[in-house]
């Protein structure tokens, strides 16, 4: 029977999800549309706004540090080695699992929220890749090639950018680094006039940072320590769903965590928003092209963010909010895999591209039909 400290950490984090669930719904924040706007369309508002969720992320959780409420060595995200193949291969793959489907993970349970059906198909796939990588069928593989090949960082250093730069000076200066970044990137979106004029966008970005904040504080507080060891941990939307799958279908007392509640938070949440806003509809896929499309996004997502260690809300913000040095690795593998998911969707299959591209190099003229 689970403890009554693990089933506050569930209930936590369902009113964080919730909170993420309903902001985000409500200004139709998705990362990546925010992606596809700034690469396609030139427009960085809403790239703007995750960069806003994330500096206020950095300045709350790095204050948490320096206060000693919070320990990054206790998280998953600045371990003593940065698993580079792994990150580079994952992040690819989710990147272009995203193009495919349209939204990530987290996106994914927004939709649902509103009414999305495609969406709980996406999750149950989502979920079950996921958890074949994290613990099933395609774990050993993970663990001992892929993640075999890591940057190990030097004794006594945790791949974060504020104990690389102490080992090598010799001074503490992660308050400077964290105000930098923090209020640089606050700076970046506030100083937006048109985003000035989002209020819903800015309160999503507001809410997400603090959010993040949240979810470090709720498990650092009510983890038992007489239960057995709990890693402090926050928003992220993959391995989180593999779990709540898992939980649903073999062992209902894993529903008793913090991950877990926050991905029927962020469906309950959406739901109250839509609701609302009377934009509750009911969907389903138009044709068997979009669902193969849906299902193959699903999978690359699955097994790729388990690869990358989190999603564009766990790498993207909550792993950069500790100054990870994984952060920058997994989000520019993101874009450039969502890059490329959009070039495929758009100029045709990969086979394609690959041929106007050396037909390009050789500076010739494709063949006429």
């Amino acid at each position: 029977m689970q403890n009554a400290s693990a089933w506050l950490l569930a209930l936590a984090g369902i009113g964080i999800g919730a909170a993420a669930g309903f902001f985000v719904r409500r200004a139709r924040l998705c990362s990546f549309g925010a992606i596809e706007d700034a690469l396609i369309g030139g427009d960085t508002r809403r790239l703007r706004i995750f960069g806003l969720a994330l500096g206020i992320a950095i300045l709350g959780t790095q204050a948490l540090v320096i206060g000693g409420l919070l320990d990054p060595e206790q998280t998953s995200y600045t371990a003593p080695a940065i698993p580079l193949l792994s990150i580079a291969i994952g992040s690819l793959m989710f990147g272009i699992g995203m193009a495919m489907v349209g939204t990530c993970g987290f996106g994914s349970l927004v939709r649902l929220g509103s009414g999305d059906l495609r969406s709980l198909v996406v999750i149950l796939v989502l979920g079950g890749a996921a958890y074949a990588t994290l613990r099933g069928v395609f774990s050993g593989f993970r663990i001992t090639v892929l993640e075999s090949a890591a940057l190990a960082m030097p004794d006594g250093v945790r791949a974060d950018l504020a104990s690389v730069l102490q080992h090598a000076s010799g001074v503490d200066l992660r308050g400077a680094i964290a105000a930098i970044a923090g209020v640089g990137l606050c700076a970046a979106a506030l100083g937006d006039r048109r985003l000035r004029r989002a209020p819903r966008l800015l309160s999503a970005g507001i809410a997400l940072g603090l959010l993040i904040v949240a979810g470090w504080v709720v498990t650092s507080w009510l983890a038992d320590e007489f239960a057995g060891p709990a890693r402090p941990q926050s928003l992220t939307f993959v391995s989180t769903i593999g779990k709540a799958l898992y939980a649903g279908l073999l062992s209902a007392a894993n529903f008793a965590d913090f991950g877990v509640g926050t991905v029927f938070g962020v469906v309950a949440g959406s739901w109250l928003a839509a609701q609302h806003a009377a934009e509750l509809r009911w969907e389903a896929f138009d044709d068997d092209h979009e669902m193969r499309r849906h299902l193959g996004g699903a999978v690359l997502m699955g097994i790729g963010g388990i690869l990358t260690g989190g999603c564009t809300i766990g790498q993207g913000i909550t792993a950069g909010s500790l100054l990870a040095l994984s952060w920058p690795l997994a989000a520019g593998g993101m874009i450039l895999g969502a890059r490329l998911g959009i070039a495929v969707l758009v100029d045709g299959s990969p086979a394609d591209l690959l041929h106007r591209g050396w037909i390009s190099l050789r500076g010739g003229n494709q063949p006429s039909e």
